[in-house]
């Protein structure tokens, strides 16, 4: 009965006037972001985290959050009526949702990927609710030793998930344990990589290297690739609803879907990529209209991908809330705010910050409600946002993200950072390096480092802390596996196929 309680008055909070026009403000602003090919919630609320400086902290996650949830709606307009996926965890909707929009049923594959980013979303959001605190009741259990852990854990699993190799991952997340050792150590009061200026002993602000980063980085990037030519969008033709036989295809889906999405996006090692790949092959292996899949388009493979999108998008939540772990990009951008605020999530966020962790909670339903209101009979209005020229919208974020880096604190300095990590982000991009890894490097750093520092000095210097204690053992061992299971699985398969090595001499 307490999560009932809190969700109560959860509710309270998100259903103030002020609050209810900042969820609308967010999901109307995440749709139009996820509709516009290249552009995600990650850049965008990288874009807005100036905001944090004038607005309170419910007002601005409640916001943030419906960006987060308004992109997984839209990106599936663009896949479906573009073939050209606005985020990477819609990539799937496109492989059926485009072929379903030239043979004639577009409508229907918008108007199930709506319904099922509502189903999901809300089964999602129960799930946040509900498993939160269980899941703080577990963290409770953590000491220092146990916390330097599970850092260790998310380090190893995030860097592999959200890069192309976990070489690549890790030296994206080393460079954010650089970035994030900047300043004056808070325990020897020494000044660390500042070399000499005094602006850098109050450290590298988050919000300008998320902005650098995502925005500048990320625009200079979709820039240089963009080409001649216009991409062809598919006419909506028929009705933009359902037939009844299209409903009894769909509902399975939306469940199946979401059952996958939650629990993996509430991993360490989750994200939005892996559950809806799994549930495209779930949806095509139990199908019992296999022919559409890769021709005319089976709704199937809109329905259950799109509902594990959104349902990892609620996942993610569960572990920045009650472990402060981010594990996705838009996590991490979200992660930086709450540093913003002074706020460090972790288990006793749910009791300590009950107004900002249940409200934006609740506001999450109801971002839910809102967002099938504006994609359903409004999908001609976002289907116009892809008529933008790229040029002016390119520049347009540029220019925010000069204007609001620069109201943080009127000084050049950080201009000048904002566009040396601009520059970073936009050759990390061109060689495959992710960026989001930097983000996390950059916070979690130095808190693995405070741990570490605590577990040491309650241990007396004895290193045995960390696998004398089961559950810092168990940690360490799966971020070992982690570490090392891929490239041994690799090496495994290759001798597999490969056969026997042929003997030369041998007839």
């Amino acid at each position: 009965m307490d999560t009932l309680g809190y969700l109560a008055h959860g509710f309270a909070v998100a259903f103030t006037p002020t609050n209810l026009l900042w969820c609308l403000l967010g999901t109307t602003l995440g749709t139009a972001i996820g509709v516009l090919p290249g552009l995600g919630p990650a850049l965008t609320i990288a874009l807005l985290l100036p905001i944090t400086y004038q607005v309170a902290p419910e007002a601005s996650f409640i916001l943030f959050a419906g960006i987060y949830y308004g992109a997984m709606y839209g990106g599936s307009t663009t896949s479906i009526l573009l073939n050209t996926p606005g985020e990477s965890a819609t990539i799937v909707t496109a492989l059926e949702g485009n072929r379903m929009a030239r043979s004639g049923r577009g409508g229907a594959a918008l108007a199930t990927s709506a319904i099922g980013s509502f189903v999901a979303g809300t089964l999602g959001t129960l799930g946040v609710a509900f498993l939160a605190p269980i899941v703080v009741k577990f963290a409770l259990a953590f000491g220092p030793a146990e916390y330097f852990s599970l850092m260790v854990l998310a380090f190893i699993t995030v860097s592999a998930v959200l890069g192309s190799s976990s070489v690549r991952g890790l030296t994206s997340l080393f460079v954010g344990f650089v970035i994030g050792m900047i300043g004056v150590d808070l325990q020897t009061g020494q000044p660390r990589f500042t070399f000499g200026m005094g602006e850098l002993l109050d450290g590298v602000d988050v919000i300008v290297v998320a902005v650098g980063l995502f925005a500048v980085g990320e625009t200079l990037y979709m820039a240089s690739r963009r080409y001649a030519g216009k991409d062809e969008i598919v006419p909506l033709k028929g009705s933009l609803y359902m037939t009844a036989a299209e409903w009894a295809r769909s509902w399975r889906p939306w469940l199946r879907g979401a059952a996958i999405g939650f629990p993996i996006g509430a991993m360490p090692a989750g994200g939005a990529e892996i559950p809806t790949f799994l549930s495209y092959a779930v949806e095509k292996k139990l199908s019992k209209h296999k022919s559409e899949f890769g021709t005319v388009g089976a709704i199937e493979g809109v329905a259950g991908p799109e509902a594990a999108n959104n349902a990892s998008a609620a996942g993610v939540l569960v572990p920045m809330l009650t472990l402060g772990l981010p594990t996705s990009a838009t996590a991490a951008i979200m992660l930086s705010a709450f540093q913003s605020y002074g706020i460090n999530p972790g288990p006793l966020l749910l009791t300590t910050q009950a107004n900002l962790v249940w409200g934006l909670i609740a506001s999450l339903f109801i971002a839910n409600v809102i967002l099938v209101i504006l994609n359903l009979p409004l999908i001609g209005l976002w289907v116009r946002l892809l008529k933008i020229p790229a040029p002016q919208l390119y520049a347009g974020i540029l220019v925010f993200a000069t204007v609001g880096t620069y109201g943080i604190s009127q000084s050049p300095i950080d201009l000048v950072i904002l566009y040396l990590l601009g520059a970073a982000g936009f050759l990390m991009r061109r060689f495959d390096f992710p960026t989001a890894p930097v983000i996390i490097g950059m916070i979690l750093g130095p808190l693995a480092e405070t741990q570490f520092r605590r577990a040491m000095t309650i241990a007396n210097g004895d290193w045995t802390v960390f696998y004398r204690h089961p559950l810092s053992l168990t940690l360490l061992t799966l971020a070992f596996i982690g570490l090392v299971g891929p490239h041994i699985w690799a090496y495994v398969e290759h001798r597999r196929t490969r056969g026997p090595e042929h003997v030369p001499g041998d007839a």
